[in-house]
């Protein structure tokens, strides 16, 4: 069903291993790959890029969407490792990721640009080049003087968790338009 092909997109999912890290404000790119993976009856396996994937169909486009078994600062290995089996190049990939700088529940799709201080974007442009797709799912900045550091590790706020799901779902379906209708027209419809 699913063949290496230029014609495949791999989605990759931003985050840290571990309990610990699953609902904090860092990983919301690894919960927006599970809910995609979820609205497309998809299951997960272990592929041996250190990654857990999850592969389906949109409208007959393959997609591989991941979550990576590594720390953020690592993510550019992985990433390769699943780009080289699938034989996939940079114009096919879409990471999905935290953003400091974008209120919470935005979301902001765009190809290209800098990693504004992301060890993940870093680690993954030093290999690809900055030219990959990003869907910046927007995490909002701290109050006061917390250390930006420390507020990507915590959990989301209660009120922040109310509103989680429906963001979360709506980030998998911004990874949906892209593959299936282009960025141009998915920046219409989710870029507010």
């Amino acid at each position: 069903m699913f063949g290496r092909s230029k014609e495949s997109w791999i989605v990759i999912g931003l985050g840290n291993p571990g309990a610990q890290y699953e609902r904090t404000r860092h990983n919301i790119g690894a919960m927006v790959i599970n809910q995609l993976a979820i609205q497309n009856n998809a299951k997960f396996s272990n592929h041996k890029s250190r990654a857990d994937i999850a592969q389906f169909k949109l409208s007959g486009i393959s997609v591989v969407a991941a979550t990576l078994r590594c720390y953020m600062n690592e993510s550019g290995g992985p990433t390769k490792g699943l780009t080289d089996y699938f034989k996939v190049k940079s114009d096919r990939l879409i990471v999905v990721h935290d953003e400091l700088d974008i209120p919470f529940e935005a979301i902001r799709l765009k190809q290209g640009g800098g990693d504004n201080g992301h060890n993940g974007l870093k680690s993954i442009t030093k290999i690809f080049g900055a030219d990959y797709f990003r869907i910046r799912m927007g995490i909002g900045r701290p109050i006061g003087a917390q250390d930006p550091a420390d507020f990507v590790l915590k959990p989301f706020s209660s009120q922040e968790r109310g509103a989680l799901e429906d963001f979360v779902s709506k980030g998998a379906s911004a990874v949906e338009a892209l593959i299936t209708d282009g960025l141009d027209i998915a920046q219409t419809r989710f870029n507010s």
